[in-house]
């Protein structure tokens, strides 16, 4: 992959990023976009192998990047991807909360009280405590908090009431903690609609030929890249506790 030219507005040379759920889908294509502007980036993902491939693909680009695997459910083992990312780059400019699950249950008094637990803590409590352990790094240097949320949770799908119930709990997150961090930590969040990603491979082959949105089509995961480019910018100074709906204008 060649690495783009650096318009000043969205150089991120010297910055280091962390992206969970970095090892694949919208999470890699961020991870990627920060690389070829600059940033040494930290992949995070449960899956150590995964990251490292996506490690190595930015490394190619000739920066430096880490793979740091980490399950952001579980409360007790986020201290060390702050840690981690410390050690190796010593600050941190930009945390991207992305990972994220959509497990489907039969219906609602089919849903474990495990699942409904796990989803939660994915979703909602993992971006929340890892927030809040970034905070002071990322106030020492004017950083920003990205999180990747869903239109399922204005629009939640018959099949996915908890995964949509956690992102909207995300959606209250974002603002909630934007007026706690602020001013010197930016929080906003991507609304995402569908993207052709790995989890998409399950949904309907004619999507894009039914899609009810005004773009009558899924988005390609290269095309959240900007968004994220841009809320991590000195150029959405000015810009908090917003969340960005990208979704090719679903119609809800």
């Amino acid at each position: 992959m060649e690495q783009v030219a650096l318009d000043p507005a969205f150089d991120f040379t010297g910055k280091a990023v962390i992206v969970t759920g970095g090892s694949r889908g919208l999470g890699r294509a961020i991870a990627l976009g920060f690389a070829q502007r600059g940033a040494d980036v930290v992949v995070s993902s449960r899956r150590a192998e995964a990251c490292a491939e996506v490690v190595a693909e930015i490394e190619a680009l000739g920066r430096r990047a880490l793979a740091i695997p980490c399950h952001v459910g579980e409360w007790d083992g986020l201290e060390a991807l702050i840690d981690g990312t410390l050690a190796a780059f010593g600050r941190i400019d930009v945390l991207v909360n992305n990972a994220g699950i959509a497990p489907v249950a039969e219906s609602s008094l089919a849903t474990s009280e495990a699942l409904f637990d796990k989803t939660f803590a994915v979703n909602a409590k993992g971006p929340f405590r890892l927030s809040a352990l970034a905070r002071p790094h990322l106030a020492k240097v004017g950083g920003s908090i990205i999180n990747v949320t869903s239109i399922g949770s204005l629009r939640p799908d018959p099949a996915y009431p908890v995964y949509a119930a956690a992102k909207g709990a995300m959606n209250i997150l974002t603002r909630g903690q934007a007026m706690e961090f602020g001013p010197e930590v930016r929080v906003n969040a991507i609304m995402a609609g569908p993207f052709w990603t790995d989890i998409a491979k399950s949904w309907r082959e004619d999507y894009d030929a039914n899609a009810p949105s005004a773009m009558h089509r899924m988005g390609r995961p290269e095309e959240i890249v900007t968004t994220a480019l841009y809320l991590a910018s000195p150029q959405s100074s000015y810009t908090t506790g917003t969340i960005v709906r990208l979704d090719g204008g679903v119609i809800l």
